[in-house]
């Protein structure tokens, strides 16, 4: 009933049937039939039946791919990395699934070697990649002559043509800064040590590549180069020396050259030039070791008592050869020879037997030592050869050399340290003895005055109150030769005072008991300061009154001169408030009186 005339259903077996042929998924993809059945052999007055088909049409690999564009124009930087997508190309194929599937590659074109091109993951699309470096300077553009086709074939339909297509992609390069490029990529120079300064080491070059060719300039990364014993020209790139070279102490020399544009100073490159010290015959040998040997006293003619070796910092191309012998001086030495071995060693042997201790105990042999290169370095050592007492074997028994004499397991250094702290312990004790004998030794009268202060007995007649600090009684008992107004000399000293201190002078004569004898003292003492010119103002030298603790006028200092007899009116004191009471009643007894009341 529907479907014609791309279908037919057989009326026996109910087969449906493709009538026409060449049907195209593409133009039509889904039809609709709707068949009928009737019983009675279709006969009229028979009953009938009706149902739908739906047919979709499978695709199959009937269409070749399209490029949607005959031409493709792209454009990369020079400064992309290589593995930069330039692009994307698509050859459109009418198939659906597997049979739309493309493989792309580029067939042609003077890019095939700089470009790539890969499928991407859908397999539908070419993408286009950088495979080498880019210079816009060197090649601007590219060209690519790229075919896309199927990879699943149908084989029914491989008489309609090939299932592929070619485009053109156009890529252009497009011109970016660079910084500027050396003429190498790394430098090598030999330099002898001996060159002097100034010396050109080697030019290096670059030049901007890009099509402004800006200036360049030239420097030296001082990190590579701290010693700074090289200087580059900052506009022909010339490395230079500027101080002396030394291959013993620096072999080799690797310089990092920048060049920057003048124009753009962010544009800098680097590159490496290295220098190879070449050695010159400019150092010496020397002996390899401090040279202190010994030789016994039981030593025969011919014997060996050392070998020597030698040393030269310098490293010639042929190996070091040392030749040894005497000093010039030392050719005719009685005592030893020396024979070289043309091995860089030499033997010291003894010329003669009978050696003794009584004649010489140290020998000093002049070795003198020369290389084989030019100019020719020499130099010559003195070997200490030890007189020494051996028993049969050749072991030393007693040697002057204090390096035999000491037990093996003390060296020199060992020794030193311990002289040095030996030394270090006798200026402390030296010094603390000096401290000790400076320190000022306390006077007899403070060790007496604990045992002696309360023997002495007075009576304070004046003030009323007993006290035993009236009086300075550590004066006392150091007291000073009193000489009489008269110039002679008081030696009326009653013995118990005397026995304090024999420097105390007899102040009284008789009589009078404690407080007479100290009232008499301390009077001469008044008197030999009143009379002495050159006495300080101290008032240890004068009167001195402590009223003790709890008096009402606390304690006074010297106000006078208790040995004074000149009139004076002290009513004054009376107004100086109950502080000075005493001191007015005393005064005021005083001038009433004959003579001072204590």
């Amino acid at each position: 009933l529907e479907g014609q005339p791309y279908f037919s259903v057989d009326a026996k077996t109910g087969v449906v049937r493709v009538s026409l042929a060449d049907m195209d998924r593409e133009t039509r993809e889904n039809y609709t039939v709707v068949i009928q059945a009737k019983d009675m052999g279709g006969q009229l007055g028979g009953l009938a039946g009706t149902t739908t088909v739906n047919i979709t049409l499978s695709d199959v690999n009937d269409n070749p791919p399209v490029f949607d564009q005959r031409l493709y124009q792209m454009s990369v930087p020079e400064s992309a990395p290589v593995g930069s997508v330039v692009g994307r190309i698509w050859a459109r194929d009418r198939d659906i699934g597997v049979n739309a599937e493309m493989k792309y590659s580029i067939i042609d074109g003077d890019g095939r070697d700089t470009f790539d091109i890969s499928t991407d993951p859908t397999n539908l699309f070419g993408i286009i990649t950088v495979k080498k470096p880019l210079n816009f300077e060197s090649k601007p553009s590219y060209t690519l002559k790229v075919e896309g086709s199927n990879t699943h074939l149908d084989p029914s339909f491989r008489h309609g043509g090939n299932f592929k297509d070619v485009t053109i992609v156009h890529v252009s390069v497009e011109d970016v800064d660079e910084p500027p490029l050396f003429d190498l990529p790394a430098y090598y120079v030999e330099l002898p040590e001996d060159a002097e300064i100034g010396t050109v080491v080697k030019t290096v070059s670059a030049c901007d590549p890009d099509s402004a060719n800006n200036t360049v300039r030239y420097s030296i990364e001082r990190s590579s180069d701290p010693e700074k014993f090289f200087y580059i020209e900052i506009t022909s790139g010339s490395l230079m020396t500027v101080h002396l070279l030394d291959r013993e102490e620096i072999g080799w020399h690797n310089i990092t050259v920048l060049a920057m544009e003048m124009n753009n100073p962010t544009q800098i490159s680097s590159v490496t030039v290295a220098v190879k010290v070449l050695d010159v015959n400019d150092n010496p040998p020397s002996l390899a070791h401090y040279m202190d040997t010994y030789v016994c006293e039981n030593a025969k003619a011919g014997q060996l008592i050392q070998t020597v070796t030698a040393v030269d910092p310098d490293d010639p191309l042929g190996g070091q050869h040392f030749y040894y012998s005497l000093a010039p001086e030392a050719a005719n030495n009685p005592n030893f020879t020396l024979r070289d071995n043309q091995d860089n060693t030499a033997w010291i042997l003894t010329r003669r037997g009978g050696w003794s201790q009584q004649d010489q105990t140290i020998f000093y042999l002049p070795i003198f030592v020369s290389d084989g290169e030019q100019p020719v370095q020499t130099s010559t050592s003195t070997l200490t050869v030890r007189l020494c007492s051996c028993d049969h074997e050749g072991n030393v028994m007693t040697c002057n050399a204090e390096a035999y004499s000491l037990p093996a397991s003390l060296s020199k250094g060992a020794l030193i340290a311990i002289l040095a702290c030996i030394f270090v312990l006798l200026v402390m004790i030296l010094l603390m003895l000096s401290l000790r004998s400076h320190r000022k030794k306390p006077y007899l009268c403070d060790e007496e005055e604990n045992v002696h202060e309360n023997i002495v007995r007075y009576d304070d007649e004046g003030g009323g109150e007993e006290d035993t600090e009236a009086f300075d009684i550590a004066a006392m008992w150091n007291p000073r030769e009193v000489h009489h107004p008269l110039g002679k000399v008081r030696q009326d000293m009653l013995p118990e005072i005397e026995s304090l201190s024999r420097y105390v002078p007899q102040v009284c004569v008789v009589g009078g008991g404690g407080d007479s004898n100290v009232h008499g003292y301390v009077l001469a003492k008044l008197l030999e300061a009143d009379m002495d010119p050159c006495a300080p103002p101290y008032d240890s030298l004068q009167t001195y009154a402590y009223e003790g603790e709890g008096s009402v006028a606390e304690s006074l200092s010297s106000l006078q001169s208790g040995a004074s007899n000149t009139d004076h009116e002290y009513d004054y004191l009376n107004d100086w408030g109950p502080r000075f009471k005493k001191l007015a009643e005393m005064y005021g007894v005083l001038e009433t009186n004959s003579s001072p009341m204590w």
